[in-house]
């Protein structure tokens, strides 16, 4: 599965009794479907997962899926501390539609946070996992830092596609990305080299003309008609095989630029929330072969990324949200609302940056 580009953690929205607003988390999805993100991540740390119950957690991943557009890789974030309850919500994510899992390093039994007992975690839930799982190292907020090497270790694993790395060291990016270049693996892809989920195909051949059937070019054009059988179509879309390797995305975006020029392929960042255009044109840039151009644009929005998601938190991504037109509200305890100081302070941070 292709994981090239910008995918926005998308908060949940709660009322001021602090009840979650599903129409509001439908209108946000329904906002950020419309944007050029590749992608919509569903209760990872930006939305305050570990703050919900069970029920709400599936209740969130259910109407944040059926709002997303069709062409979005929809990825659940779904790491419990257990491996059985991790599979649980994997299990559940994957029925209602989800196509990949992002699953963070269980935390809480540091002193066991052993090589061998996260390579057993995670080649369990690997093992056992219905989607694929994309690894998660958020150490800011675990106190774990998932060791390089066994990233490296982890990236041979048949299920194991990608990590999120938010531990902001350019170095361990670097290390990852060179140490995981002998995977070698094909993901399905649009004509236009964007991604494809089995969701999607489905999506498509159900809407298409031909029945749903996954025809081949080479049949379409007819017996003698030259043609390219690595070309398939699903109603009306058209896919084709590209060679991916393991694929690091970083979780910081005023290091954005920086950690796509060392080979990494996207990124999972907060500051996408309120400002999924400005993450995108570093990207962008940079995939279009204009580094001065990423720079340039990753200064525009590095002091505003640094200050209000690694100081301000989910409550200062949440007023940024609001700034720019999305739904932000309300934290959950124990978030505390922000003072007029500090909102003032992301306003003016986020004068000029786009939605």
């Amino acid at each position: 599965m292709l994981l090239h580009g910008i995918f926005p953690p998308i908060t949940t929205p709660f009322y001021p009794d602090g009840n979650v607003y599903y129409k509001k988390l439908e209108a946000n999805v329904e906002r950020y479907s419309r944007t050029p993100v590749a992608g919509i991540v569903v209760q990872g740390s930006t939305g305050e997962a570990i703050l919900l119950s069970d029920q709400e957690r599936r209740d969130v991943l259910k109407t944040a899926i059926a709002a997303a557009a069709p062409n979005k890789v929809m990825i659940a974030g779904t790491g419990l501390e257990s491996a059985q309850e991790t599979l649980k919500l994997t299990e559940y994510a994957a029925g209602v539609g989800y196509d990949t899992v992002l699953v963070r390093t269980p935390y809480f039994y540091k002193k066991q946070m052993l090589p061998a007992n996260v390579l057993a975690f995670y080649r369990t839930v690997a093992d056992r996992s219905p989607l694929p799982v994309l690894l998660y190292n958020v150490p800011g907020f675990t106190g774990y830092d998932l060791p390089a090497e066994l990233v490296v270790e982890l990236a041979d694993h048949p299920n194991i596609i990608g990590i999120k790395e938010s531990g902001g060291n350019l170095e361990k990016v670097k290390k990852m990305v060179d140490g995981t270049r002998h995977v070698k693996r094909a993901a399905t892809v649009t004509q236009t080299f964007e991604a494809v989920t089995p969701r999607m195909i489905k999506a498509a051949a159900s809407d298409g003309s031909n029945g749903g059937q996954l025809v081949s070019v080479e049949t379409l054009a007819g017996p003698g008609k030259p043609s390219s059988s690595a070309v398939s179509v699903a109603g009306n879309l058209k896919t084709r095989q590209k060679g991916v390797g393991f694929q690091v995305l970083v979780g910081a975006a005023h290091q954005l630029e920086p950690s796509l020029a060392l080979g990494t392929v996207g990124a999972i960042v907060a500051f996408a929330c309120p400002a999924p255009m400005a993450c995108y044109e570093i990207y962008a840039a940079l995939k279009e072969g204009d580094s001065a151009l990423a720079r340039e644009k990753q200064e525009r929005v590095k002091l505003a990324a640094q200050r209000i998601v690694s100081d301000l938190a989910v409550p200062g991504v949440k007023y940024a949200m609001e700034i720019n037109g999305y739904y932000g509200g309300p934290s959950r305890l124990p978030f505390l609302p922000l003072n007029a100081d500090q909102k003032s302070e992301i306003e003016q941070l986020m004068a000029g940056i786009k939605s």
